[in-house]
C-alpha cells in the first residue's frame, strides 16, 4: 500500500506504454480521461460543462526538469516532470504543491488556451505541501476558494489537472466529496474524494458545482483492491498559507517547543477524548519558560479541546508567533492553565530560489557534445542521453531515448606518442571482448587516422570500435546495437555509423554550438538517518573503521565526524557546548592548546554555537572546529579537523563550505531512531572499577574511562597497562628474581635510554614504597618530538618483584590528569 504524491517523474508517453507492454504484454490506447457522473447524481452535462468552463482558465500545467533524478541520466532531455496549478493572483502568481515544484528546474508554466510562460519558484512551504510559482503575465483569469462552510460530504466535485502525460493536460474528472478532516500523514487536514486523481493531477483544483475551489489536489492512496480513494489540501488550509505567503514571504508558524504523543485510539482512529501527553519539552522553549513538563497532558488552547496532533495544527493556524494562549495542562491529576507566548517554528528545510535559467531545454542551441578535459567531441544529435551510472572520469557511455544504440567513450592517457598504426591495432583488439570479428584495419583519415574494429558480440549485438592516438593520449569509441533489424536497416546503421564517424580527438572551447560535459563537481552531499545532511569534497570517502558518521580525505589528514545523542530534558545547547568547553580545558595543559571560545551561529535551518580547539601533543598542531546544535530533542556534534599548517584560504573554504551545506529535515530521520543515550550525561571522572590480579596478587582501582591493555589472561597477566589520552599506568610483576637484579636492569634501561634521547634525564632515588624499601626513577624525555615524564616504582614483596610505571605526555599534564594519576597508583593493594 502507499500514499502516491501526485507528480509525474518522467514524461514520455511512449515510455509508459512501454512499460505497460512490458508488464502485462498488451499497448494500452491512451486517450484523455473523459467526465463521468456518480450514478447516483442528477447533475446535468450542461453543469458540468458550464463548470468546466469557468474554472479551466484559471488551471495552468507546470513541465520542469528534475534537479536531483532517479533515472540513468541527469542529462536526459526527456526526463522531465510534471503537475499542475491554478492562477490566485492575475498578475501571474499560480499556487501548486511543494513536492511539485521541490528539487524542479527551468519551469513552463502552460495555460488552457496554450500559452507558454518562464516560470520561477517564489514561495515553498514543505509542511502544507504548498508553493507559490510567479509568470511574467497580466490579466489572467484568478480561481475562487471556496468557503469552508461551503464544503460538505456528499457534494459533486470536479478534479482539473494533467494526469500521466503533459499531452493530458486539462483532464477532467469527476466524484464527490467522500469524507472531511481527514488525517493521512499530514499537518494538517485533507478532503477525500472518489474523483479520479492520477500522478500529474498534483496541485490542480477540486471544484464544487459552483466554480469553488474546495481544495488543492495532493495525494492519493494505492493498493490491490483499493480504488478512488484521493485527497486534497481544503481551501482553508491553502488560503491561510497563501495570505502567510503574501504578507510574510513565508508562513509564520507558532511554536510550542513540545513533542506530544497521541493516545492509542488516536492513533488507530477511533474516537478519543483522551489528550495528548507530552513526551519531551525542548530547553529554553515557550513550553519549558511557561512551565509545563515532561509527562503533562495538553486538554486545550483558549478553551479549544485537543486530542490528536492534527488538530492542534488546525488550531494553532489561527495564531502568529508573539501571541500569548492560554494553555490548560493536566499534572499529576490537576488541572493547571498556563500563559504561554508563541515562538515561531523554523522551517524544516531550508529553501532558496534557484537560478534555474529561462528554457526548459539547457541544451537548446547545442549540436555538439564533447570533454574538455579529456579533449573530444562529437555531435549531439535530438534524443541523445548520457548514462552518469556508467560514467567516470575519463569515460562515458550515451545512447538515445529509444534505446536503439549505445555508445561509449573510453581516455587512457600517459601512453606511448610514437605507437604505431598495428600497435593501435593491437591495443584496440586487446581493449574488449569483441567476439566474432568481420573487419580489423587502420584508417588513414586525413585529419584524424584511427585503428577500426567491426563485428558481432557473443549476444548478436553490432559494434563498431575505433581508437584513436593524439599526443600521448588513445581515445576508445564503440557503437553497440542490440536488435539486429536496427543493425540490418542500412539507413537507420548509416545515421548511427555518421553519428560515430563525428567523433574527434579535439575540443574547441570557443565553439557555442559544444556542450561540455567535463566533470566540474566539486561537493558531494551525504546524509544519514539521523535526519541531516552535509555537503563534503567529492574526492573524500567513508571512514570505515571509525564506527560512526566519519569522512576523510586520502590520507585522512582532514576529516569530518558527526556525533547524535539524545538532549536530555531540561538541557540547553549553551550548557552542553559550555561543558564541552570544560572538558577540553581539563584534557590539554597550558602552552598545548587554544580555545577561540564559543560563538552563537546560524546554520541553514537551526541555531548553533562553533568552537574552535587548537592543539598538539609536541610534535604537530591539528585544528577542530566543533558546531553543536539541537534539533528534534538530539544533539548533533559536528567535528571538522585538519593540521594547523593547512592553508588559511582553504581551511576557511572547507570549514564554510562544510558548515553552510549543513541541513536538518525530520523527514530523513529513520523511523527506527529512538533514545541515544550520551554516555558523557552520565560520566564521572572519579569513578573506578577495581582490576584484580590474582596471581600476582594485587588489586588497582582503575578510573572507568581508561582502556585497558593486558599481556594475556585478564587475572593473571604478568604485564597490564591502563592508559588515556596521552598517558598511561603500568603494572608489571616479575617472580622469582632478585629485587637487586631487577634493579640493575632498570637502572641499565634508564641508561639506554639517556644514551638515545640527549634531551633524556633521570634520578633515582631510594624510597619506602608500601611499606618496604624501594627505589623511585624519575625521568623526562622527548619520544618523536612529543615531551613527558616518567616516574618508576620498584619494589618487591611477596617474592614478586613489581614495577609500576607512571608515563604522562607535557601536553595533557593538567592539574586534574595529575591528581587522577597519582590517586590511581595510590590505589594499588598488595594481597597477602
Amino acid at each position: 500500500m502507499n500514499f502516491s504524491m501526485l507528480r509525474v517523474p518522467k514524461l514520455t508517453l511512449a515510455a509508459i506504454c512501454l512499460l505497460l507492454v512490458l508488464t502485462f504484454g498488451v499497448a494500452p490506447t491512451v486517450k484523455a480521461e473523459s467526465t463521468f457522473l456518480p450514478e447516483a447524481s442528477t447533475v446535468g452535462s450542461s453543469t458540468i460543462s458550464k463548470v468546466i468552463a469557468q474554472v479551466t482558465p484559471s488551471v495552468v500545467a507546470i513541465i520542469g526538469k528534475p534537479v536531483a533524478s532517479d533515472s540513468e541520466s541527469a542529462s536526459n532531455r526527456y526526463d522531465l516532470a510534471h503537475g499542475t496549478g491554478i492562477v490566485v493572483r492575475s498578475d501571474g502568481v499560480i499556487m501548486t504543491n511543494a513536492h511539485v515544484v521541490k528539487n524542479m528546474k527551468n519551469l513552463i508554466a502552460v495555460t488552457s488556451g496554450g500559452k507558454s510562460y518562464s516560470a520561477k519558484v517564489t514561495h515553498y512551504d514543505e509542511e502544507s505541501d504548498l508553493a507559490l510559482i510567479k509568470v511574467e503575465a497580466t490579466d489572467l483569469p484568478v480561481a475562487t476558494f471556496a468557503s469552508a462552510s461551503n464544503i460538505h460530504v456528499g457534494d459533486s466535485v470536479i478534479a482539473i489537472g494533467t494526469p500521466i502525460s503533459f499531452a493530458l493536460r486539462n483532464s477532467v474528472t469527476i466524484g464527490i466529496v467522500s469524507g472531511m478532516d481527514r488525517s493521512v500523514n499530514t499537518r494538517y487536514q485533507l478532503i477525500q474524494t472518489d474523483a479520479a486523481i492520477n500522478p500529474g493531477n498534483s496541485g490542480g483544483p477540486l471544484v464544487n458545482l459552483n466554480g469553488e475551489v474546495i481544495g488543492i489536489n495532493t495525494l492519493k492512496y494505492t493498493d490491490i483492491g483499493v480504488d478512488s480513494l484521493g485527497f486534497a489540501i481544503p481551501a482553508d488550509t491553502a488560503t491561510y498559507v497563501l495570505n502567510q505567503f503574501l504578507t510574510y514571504g513565508k508562513v509564520k508558524r507558532p511554536y510550542l517547543g513540545v513533542e506530544f504523543e497521541e493516545s492509542w485510539e488516536a492513533v488507530v482512529g477511533l474516537p478519543t477524548r483522551q489528550p495528548l501527553s507530552i513526551s519531551y519539552v525542548l530547553p529554553d522553549s515557550p513550553a519549558a519558560k511557561a512551565g509545563l513538563k515532561e509527562g503533562d497532558f495538553l486538554l486545550s488552547i483558549d478553551d479549544k479541546s485537543i486530542d490528536t496532533l492534527v488538530g492542534l495544527n488546525e488550531v494553532l493556524k489561527r495564531y502568529l508567533p508573539g501571541q500569548t494562549i492560554k494553555l490548560t495542562s493536566k499534572s499529576g491529576g490537576i488541572s493547571e492553565t498556563h500563559e504561554l507566548v508563541l515562538g515561531e517554528e523554523e522551517a524544516s528545510v531550508n529553501w532558496k530560489i534557484a537560478e534555474d535559467g529561462t528554457y526548459i531545454d539547457s541544451d537548446e542551441g547545442k549540436t555538439q557534445i564533447g570533454d574538455s578535459q579529456n579533449g573530444w567531441s562529437m555531435k549531439y544529435p535530438t534524443g541523445l542521453v548520457t548514462y552518469n551510472d556508467f560514467s567516470g572520469e575519463d569515460s562515458i557511455m550515451f545512447g538515445d531515448a529509444n534505446e536503439e544504440f549505445l555508445i561509449t567513450v573510453s581516455v587512457e592517457q600517459q601512453q606511448s606518442q610514437d605507437l604505431s598504426p598495428s600497435g593501435l591495432l593491437r591495443n584496440l583488439t586487446s581493449s574488449g571482448q569483441f567476439g566474432t570479428v568481420f573487419e580489423r584495419k587502420y584508417v588513414e583519415d586525413a585529419a584524424y587516422p584511427y585503428a577500426k574494429l567491426v563485428g558481432k558480440l557473443q549476444d548478436g549485438s553490432y559494434y563498431q570500435a575505433r581508437a584513436f592516438l593524439r599526443k600521448d593520449t588513445i581515445y576508445y569509441v564503440t557503437l553497440y546495437i542490440e536488435n539486429s533489424d536496427i543493425s540490418s536497416n542500412k539507413s537507420k546503421l548509416g545515421s548511427y555509423l555518421e553519428l560515430l564517424g563525428s567523433f574527434k580527438p579535439d575540443f574547441n572551447g570557443l565553439d557555442p554550438s559544444l556542450k561540455d560535459i567535463a566533470s566540474s563537481q566539486e561537493t558531494k552531499i551525504v546524509s544519514s538517518d539521523y535526519g541531516f545532511s552535509f555537503e563534503i569534497p567529492s574526492a573524500w570517502s567513508e571512514v570505515s573503521w571509525a564506527g560512526g558518521l566519519e569522512y576523510a580525505n586520502a590520507d585522512s589528514s582532514k576529516s569530518v565526524s558527526v556525533t547524535v545523542t539524545s538532549a536530555a530534558s531540561g538541557d540547553t545547547l549553551a550548557a552542553w557546548a559550555k561543558r564541552q568547553e570544560k572538558l577540553f580545558s581539563a584534557t590539554f595543559a597550558a602552552g598545548f592548546s587554544q580555545i577561540s571560545g564559543l560563538v552563537n551561529i546560524k546554520l541553514a535551518d537551526v541555531a548553533a554555537i562553533e568552537n574552535t580547539y587548537t592543539y598538539t601533543m609536541g610534535d604537530k598542531w591539528w585544528v577542530d572546529h566543533d558546531i553543536y546544535f539541537i534539533k528534534d530533542k538530539y544533539k548533533y556534534h559536528v567535528i571538522l579537523s585538519y593540521p594547523k599548517e593547512t592553508d588559511a584560504k582553504e581551511a576557511t573554504e572547507l570549514t564554510q563550505g562544510i558548515t553552510n551545506s549543513i541541513r536538518t529535515d525530520k523527514n530523513l530521520i529513520n523511523p527506527s531512531l529512538g533514545f541515544i543515550q550520551d554516555e558523557e550525561d552520565l560520566t564521572d571522572p572519579n569513578r573506578t572499577t577495581t582490576y584484580t590480579n590474582n596471581k600476582y596478587k594485587y588489586l588497582l582501582k582503575v578510573p572507568e574511562l581508561w582502556e585497558n591493555e593486558l599481556s594475556g589472561p585478564k587475572n593473571d597477566t604478568k604485564i597490564a597497562a591502563f592508559t588515556f589520552l596521552g598517558g598511561s599506568l603500568q603494572v608489571e610483576a616479575r617472580s622469582g628474581l632478585k629485587y637487586a637484579d631487577v634493579l640493575k636492569t632498570e637502572e641499565n634501561e634508564q641508561k639506554k635510554s639517556k644514551s638515545a634521547d640527549a634531551d633524556y634525564k633521570y634520578t633515582s632515588t631510594e624510597k619506602l614504597i608500601f611499606g618496604v624499601k624501594g627505589r623511585v626513577f624519575q625521568a623526562s624525555g622527548n619520544a618523536k618530538n612529543i615531551p613527558y615524564k616518567l616516574t618508576e616504582y620498584v619494589f618487591t614483596k611477596n617474592n614478586i618483584t613489581y614495577l609500576v610505571k607512571l608515563r604522562i605526555n607535557d601536553a595533557v599534564s593538567t592539574p586534574e590528569n595529575l591528581k587522577l594519576l597519582e590517586k590511581t597508583f595510590q590505589s594499588l593493594k598488595l594481597i597477602n
